[in-house]
């Protein structure tokens, strides 16, 4: 059955089968065909998949990213962050790193943060004599950190998926957040010095101090946000929706921007990302159940077991295949198939099932950026209005900083775990 539903699904995908589509189908295909189930199950675990309360956090995070765009607040965050890095040769550039870390600390989703920031940063870095493919592709590469700086949307699915705490994924975040920010804002940095560009990236970004005023709402959130997460006054799910009415807040009655009309084409549009994204979590629990029945997790489990002699060798097994894996298929899909059945075994070679999710994360987080699937590539490309093969020679690059990146959070445990001893040491 196992076999039958994964070629069924490639086959599925090959086709350009939509996602959700194509899980779902090769999943009855397998309970019809294999098992004796009812199949009301399937229907039944669909429902029962999207039964939980954590999962609450997804259509909110995406809501209050898109209404911090409709507000106003990511332009704001993108004037300040030029603020403060904008007035060296290449700071346009580091500028858009920074905004997207700091975007992608609320949002918890890169798509959001691509279309977000990438429509402010993009005709800002053309203008100011960068080529299109290099901007494109920084964009869709700082993008990436929407997924691994907290909130994640793929952290709240590894979380339930592997039955870890969402809220210690969300600290292990910051590590590998902070390290690969600060990784692509050196070489960002760097290869315009290299190239001459961005030497006239100072002209007309507001001085420092008003510019902190003028993002000190949408600097807050974050704040908040996490803040109350970390001092337990509030579940992640909770924050997502502090994070909503904050922004709404923000939006309708600091800054003004939020018209009825604006928020009804928000509403639209976080309802239908929210519901693709539900579709395919829905269709990978049924698939995820079907193969942890006929048990697979546990085959699979004990090959690895007996493939491998110690985690060295598992982890770069498992990051060869969590790559290819990313270039293929969605991420949340991924996470919610892979999640339960790797998280156990990497348990039993003695890794911590936190960091783990950090480096399955990083890992898939790279998909979004590759070809053939890159959603995020997608997305930059729409924005800067290019094609995708223009692009490909200046990503490159910044895929490597990332799997140098995602070589230290695989083999440094304290890379992720760094801030979370120092909060359960406290």
């Amino acid at each position: 059955m196992s076999a039958f539903m994964l070629t069924t699904m490639v086959l599925l995908f090959a086709l350009s089968v939509p996602i959700a589509i194509a899980i779902l189908g090769a999943s009855i295909g397998g309970a019809v065909l294999f098992t004796s189930l009812n199949p009301l199950v399937v229907a039944q675990r669909l429902v029962a998949t999207l039964d939980s309360f954590p999962l609450l956090a997804i259509p909110f995070f995406i809501l209050a990213g898109n209404l911090m765009e409709a507000g106003g607040i990511s332009r704001r965050l993108v004037e300040f962050a030029k603020s403060v890095v904008g007035g060296v040769q290449g700071g346009l550039a580091c500028s858009c790193v920074l905004t997207c870390m700091i975007f992608a600390s609320v949002s918890g989703s890169s798509i959001a943060t691509t279309f977000a920031i990438g429509a402010i940063i993009i005709p800002a870095m053309i203008k100011h004599g960068y080529p299109v493919p290099f901007a494109a592709a920084l964009q869709t590469t700082s993008a990436e950190l929407g997924v691994i700086i907290p909130p994640s949307i793929p952290m709240i699915l590894y979380g339930v998926s592997a039955e870890v705490s969402i809220g210690d994924l969300f600290v292990a975040g910051i590590g590998p957040g902070l390290l690969i920010g600060g990784a692509l804002i050196l070489f960002v940095f760097a290869t315009c010095l290299w190239n001459g560009w961005g030497k006239a990236d100072g002209e007309g970004r507001m001085p420092m101090w008003p510019s902190l005023l003028q993002a000190s709402w949408g600097l807050a959130m974050p704040v908040i946000v996490l803040g109350g997460i970390y001092r337990g006054i509030f579940t992640p799910t909770e924050a997502s929706v502090v994070a909503v009415i904050y922004a709404l807040f923000v939006g309708v009655v600091i800054y003004r921007t939020i018209t009825l009309g604006a928020l009804i084409g928000v509403l639209r549009r976080s309802v239908i990302s929210s519901s693709v994204i539900m579709f395919i979590i829905a269709a990978a629990g049924v698939f995820s159940f079907l193969i942890t029945r006929a048990g697979v997790p546990a085959t699979i489990g004990a090959w690895l077991v007996e493939m491998f002699s110690g985690p060295v060798a598992f982890l770069l097994a498992v990051n060869a295949v969590l790559f290819l894996v990313g270039m293929f298929i969605e991420t949340s899909a991924a996470i919610i198939v892979l999640a339960p059945i790797l998280a156990p075994v990497a348990a039993q070679f003695g890794v911590n099932p936190v960091q783990f999710g950090l480096i399955m994360i990083v890992n898939l987080a790279m998909g979004m950026i590759t070809p053939p699937f890159g959603v995020n590539l997608f997305a930059a490309c729409q924005v800067a209005g290019i094609s995708i093969d223009k692009i490909i020679g200046h990503l490159i690059p910044f895929v490597i900083v990332i799997i140098a990146c995602l070589a230290v959070v695989t083999f440094v445990p304290e890379a992720s775990l760094f801030f979370l001893d120092v909060l359960s040491s406290r």
